[in-house]
């Protein structure tokens, strides 16, 4: 089984328990499990494509503009939501959510509003040489930045 084929397992099967009125701190696990399988997609998506921009990975350009078109549909997802109370790294071990995302809601997702700014039109971007990544990855890195410096702890 593939890494994102297995991320996209845990999504589908830790969101309906969030539904189903599973017990407070089944529902915090299942989103901390979530939203780590949604940011480690993020994560092979960005690897690939910076992979190729570093020449550690041959340029592929329709590889690219995969990885270019998952992270675009990776932002439609409502990831925010998957930010319950209850799951901030003073709560839970395994989150590294700090509690500024439930401090400042609008913020959080004006954020992860960014990263969809930033990659729309991506998987075109991508297109045409290893060249044309950089740019691409500069304005998608800088808006995960911008949401990680705020919202994230520093590891």
């Amino acid at each position: 089984m593939t890494p994102v084929k297995a991320v996209v397992i845990t999504l589908g099967l830790a969101l309906p328990g969030l539904a189903l009125g599973q017990s407070a701190d089944d529902a915090a696990e299942n989103a901390i499990e979530a939203r780590h399988g949604f940011m480690k997609m993020l994560g092979i998506n960005m690897g690939q494509l910076s992979g190729m921009a570093k020449g550690e990975i041959p340029y592929d350009e329709a590889a690219a503009s995969r990885a270019a078109a998952n992270i675009v549909a990776l932002t439609q997802y409502d990831a925010p939501a998957l930010f319950v109370e209850g799951t901030s790294s003073e709560e839970k071990d395994n989150s590294d959510a700090l509690p500024a995302i439930w401090e400042k809601p609008d913020d959080f997702r004006a954020k992860f509003a960014g990263l969809a700014e930033a990659s729309a039109g991506s998987p075109e971007a991508v297109k045409g040489g290893q060249d044309n990544l950089g740019p691409v990855l500069q304005k998608m890195g800088g808006a995960c930045k911008a949401c990680h410096d705020d919202y994230r702890k520093a590891d």
